[in-house]
């Protein structure tokens, strides 16, 4: 079973977010982004892994291109996110495409996907991410990783 297969495999029983490097696999029941801003947050390499993830706009795929991860499978991808992804050469297969990925609430964009809508650097999206996380969920990510755009690292280059 390739890396793929087994972080799709691993979208079960409330997991949101699977990712897989040979024997390395990391799991996330957390919603939205908050897996990724977790896991880039706590310093994990995540460089080469493949990734499976429920619902995948252009934040997440901000995110996953920052982290360095290798290929996304999405049960559901927004165009957004997919074009990000394709324009950044990062192989993704998906279940369902849709225009734009909805609030919790169902009556509006996420906030988190308009929070990237005119942005292109996975710094400065990593960033505003931050703080709206923040703002809106009152959980501290990474306090210092917003205060300068300059001092954070892209590993996808």
């Amino acid at each position: 079973m390739t890396d793929s297969e087994k972080a799709k495999s691993g979208l079960t029983d409330g997991v949101s977010c699977v990712l897989v490097r040979g024997d390395v696999i990391r799991v996330s029941k957390k919603r939205g982004i908050a897996p990724m801003l977790g896991f880039i947050a706590d310093g994990c390499d995540m460089r080469g892994f493949s990734a499976a993830d429920r619902i995948v706009g252009k934040a997440a795929a901000m995110l996953f291109c920052k982290a360095g991860i290798s290929e996304v499978y999405a049960e559901v991808l927004s165009s957004a996110g997919k074009e990000f992804l394709d324009a950044h050469g990062i192989p993704v297969t998906f279940g369902v495409l849709t225009d734009r990925i909805l609030n919790r609430a169902g009556n509006g964009i996420c906030p988190m996907e308009e929070t990237v809508a005119g942005i292109e650097d996975v710094n400065k999206a990593y960033a505003a991410l931050c703080r709206k996380y923040n703002e809106l969920c009152g959980n501290a990510v990474m306090p210092d990783a917003y205060s300068s755009d300059a001092e954070l690292s892209d590993v996808s280059k």
